[in-house]
């Protein structure tokens, strides 16, 4: 869809500018428990890194996590990208971090799992020793064992009884006892910090919405099941088609996403509610016509469609004006992006497009129409029995309940400012320029010792 496309324009060091801005007040509000997660490619995330050391300390950044996002790419005379990176910062020594296992690959499994007992499940032989001298076991038929020189049986001699029983041990062509790591068993191996078991998504998969950065479900998954506890606060202020806000939701975390672009709002706000998100609210869209005006056109004309429960037209060329066809009769629909006054020619023009569609109703979207539009719809429902409606942008603003702007205590209760600081423990306007040419910890001091997120 057109407004999903990423554009930027004017180099990259205004993009990185851009983006401290919005890092800084991102680091801002984290609390001292939160992380940052930055998903960037190759080419910007070099001149990210450095950036976020600046703003969260270099002590506080955790690791530059590869994801693979495709198994190969052709690029002409230079090895072919295939990954892209997350910038992984927390905001203090005190961040969340909980044990998170990925599934092995097969080059592993099928170099260490490589035995098979009798009722095909596959082992390793694992040790069964550890450092240390220790006393000789009885291993039944295999007779009264000393374990290796320095090192010591690691189970008592109830657990090596117990092993035996269970058929647990594997015996070396040397007559060495080892033990059976069972596959089905083993939790897989701690999260490390490239990642090539998590499939970007494609054309079949059901998840994919036509949206072009589109991340899996199971990559935000990984993320929030890593950093943040039930009930904790989740926050993208980038949120796109809203795959974070799912993987929040499905893991019982409390979530608020961002995006400039109502259409994807909307499209997150249905995602959201198809799995069972309750009472989502919608903060700061349109909600005046002043409001709508200031839209770009497709966002306008998303906007429209959607309120109208309506499907976008396939065709961005020849498609006789008709911007979009109504739910389930498809009947066609027209927006006028900039629509004051929309007069009787226009109307006449919209007649023809609709008989060419075989239907007997269309619409017209507009912020006002003429007397003369209203003449000429009246006219030709009259003579030809084709019903144009005249549908002002102002009645699409009406009953929706979805809406709301923003107000005090919208999503829970407002948490008090803390009390200002006094005069004498403010850094000097001196102080402050020199923190700004030296890189010291003044800055930093004028951060409140209390976040909010």
């Amino acid at each position: 869809m057109r407004s999903f496309e990423d554009r930027w324009e004017g180099g990259i060091q205004v993009y990185v500018d851009w983006m401290r801005d919005r890092i800084i007040e991102l680091h801002r509000i984290l609390k001292p428990t939160g992380s940052l997660y930055l998903h960037c490619d190759w080419h910007a995330s070099h001149y990210l890194k450095v950036m976020c050391d600046d703003i969260f300390r270099r002590e506080n950044f955790r690791n530059e996590i590869i994801w693979k996002r495709t198994s190969g790419h052709s690029d002409a005379r230079r090895a072919g990208n295939v990954h892209d990176v997350m910038l992984f910062y927390s905001k203090s020594d005190t961040y969340t971090w909980n044990a998170v296992v990925q599934p092995y690959d097969e080059g592993y499994v099928d170099a260490y799992y490589r035995y098979k007992d009798e009722n095909g499940r596959r082992f390793m032989s694992d040790n069964l020793t550890g450092a240390g001298s220790g006393p000789e076991r009885d291993f039944g038929a295999r007779g009264v064992l000393k374990p290796p020189k320095g090192r010591h049986w690691m189970y008592d001699q109830a657990g090596i009884t117990r092993m035996i029983s269970e058929n647990r041990l594997y015996w070396t062509k040397n007559g060495i006892p080892r033990v059976k790591a069972y596959l089905d068993e083993a939790r897989g191996m701690p999260l490390q910090d490239v990642w090539t078991d998590v499939q970007a998504l494609r054309s079949w998969h059901k998840e994919g919405l036509g949206y072009p950065t589109q991340k899996p479900v199971a990559l935000l998954e990984r993320v929030l099941s890593a950093s943040s506890n039930q009930g904790d606060v989740v926050l993208d202020p980038f949120c796109g088609c809203g795959t974070t806000l799912v993987a929040a939701q499905r893991l019982t975390r409390q979530w608020v996403g961002i995006d400039i672009s109502p259409t994807a709002v909307m499209i997150m706000k249905e995602r959201l509610s198809l799995i069972g998100a309750p009472s989502v609210k919608l903060v700061g869209m349109p909600v005046t016509e002043d409001q709508l005006r200031a839209l770009k056109p497709y966002e306008f004309q998303n906007w429209v469609i959607q309120r109208m429960h309506g499907s976008h037209s396939p065709r961005k060329s020849g498609d006789m004006g008709i911007d979009g066809f109504s739910f389930m009769l498809h009947e066609p629909i027209q927006v006028k992006r900039w629509g004051d006054n929309v007069g009787r020619p226009e109307i006449d023009k919209f007649e023809t497009a609709v008989e060419r569609t075989g239907k007997a109703k269309g619409y017209v979207v507009a912020f006002s129409f003429t007397k003369g539009a209203y003449e000429e719809a009246a006219r030709v429902k009259a003579s030809k029995g084709l019903d144009i409606v005249l549908v002002k942008v102002g009645d699409l603003l009406t009953d929706a309940p979805d809406i709301v702007t923003p107000q005090p205590g919208l999503f829970t209760t407002d948490l008090p400012l803390p009390e200002a600081r006094p005069a004498e423990a403010r850094p000097s306007v001196e102080e402050l320029i020199a923190s700004e040419h030296n890189g010291n910890e003044l800055a930093r001091a004028a951060e409140l010792p209390e976040s909010y997120g």
